[in-house]
């Protein structure tokens, strides 16, 4: 990077997206032209918005104007702003931070980071306007319907380092969950399936083949219809934990996609699903302290 590459500011909480022009025949008109081709999902009325709010830059850090030319071979910058976001009425709370990481008790129904619907109300976006520091990184997810305990990046030099834990499974995760009781099943057992992408295509399933995925699973205490469960994954695959329990006949509450899948109203709050990420240590590989964090959340029966 030059001292003069033009580096754009963080907006609300945003960051700026790259999107590089490459040389094409034909050649689009107008960068406006460019960006409705190669983002067909986002209407063109959308771009013109962006470009009208001023949130469309050359590399050199000039803002563009709808009818822009196209410059191959050189890059833009834009925002992501949505016009009508549900806002979402739970609150994360700030467990630790030190110079490399900031620990999160983020919410149920908190999106982790800008996707589909959500970008203002996101964990991520959050916590960059909160905390002013756009490299913000997750090192980790959670779902969004999950609560729990979650690890960010503060720092882009130190980051692949805490990732390598979660990649080479050197970070102990708990978690709880309320679930059905079932007297004809016992605990502790081990779950072990294979696990691929099912249909719809957000959920996952149980396949036959070489296991991918493995789970722990241990009873806390139960009464007469329900079991509060505590789960210790040794994989991190998508929805690992919710269709574990939900292949042994035993679904989490309120889990709109297993066994099938509910759809909800975006802005339907009443019925979390009960699955919280509750603690979470590792040794830091920079320090060499041991680290353990717990979310303050509980789950009742």
């Amino acid at each position: 990077m030059t001292s003069t590459e033009f580096l754009p500011p963080m907006i609300e909480g945003v960051s700026a997206s790259k999107v590089f022009l490459p040389k094409t025949s034909p050649a689009p008109d107008s960068v406006y032209q460019y960006l409705c081709q190669q983002f067909a999902h986002i209407a063109p009325a959308e771009w013109q918005q962006r470009f009208a709010d001023g949130l469309i830059y050359d590399a050199a850090g000039n803002i563009l104007t709808v009818d822009a030319p196209y410059n191959e071979n050189s890059h833009v910058f834009y925002y992501r702003f949505l016009a009508h976001e549900i806002p979402v009425p739970f609150e994360h709370k700030v467990l630790f931070e030190n110079e490399h990481l900031l620990v999160i008790d983020k919410p149920h129904f908190l999106t982790i980071s800008p996707t589909g619907q959500y970008v203002q109300e996101t964990l991520l976006v959050r916590l960059k306007k909160q905390t002013g520091n756009e490299f913000l990184t997750p090192i980790h997810r959670l779902d969004r319907e999950t609560a729990g305990v979650v690890l960010f990046s503060k720092q882009v030099a130190s980051r692949a380092i805490y990732q390598e834990m979660f990649a080479k499974r050197e970070v102990k995760k708990t978690y709880h969950a309320i679930a059905p009781f079932h007297t004809d099943l016992t605990f502790p057992c081990y779950t072990r399936y294979r696990m691929e992408k099912g249909e719809p295509f957000y959920t996952m399933q149980v396949v036959e083949g070489k296991i991918n995925s493995e789970t722990e699973i241990d009873l806390i205490e139960h009464d007469a219809a329900w079991g509060k469960y505590e789960l210790k994954p040794t994989t991190g695959k998508q929805h690992q934990l919710r269709l574990h329990l939900s292949s042994l006949g035993i679904a989490i509450k309120n889990d709109p996609f297993y066994p099938t899948v509910q759809h909800k109203r975006e802005d339907d709050f009443s019925a979390p699903l009960q699955l919280l990420a509750k603690h979470l240590s590792f040794i830091d590989p920079l320090s060499g302290q041991a680290m353990a964090f717990s979310s303050h959340f509980e789950l009742t029966l």
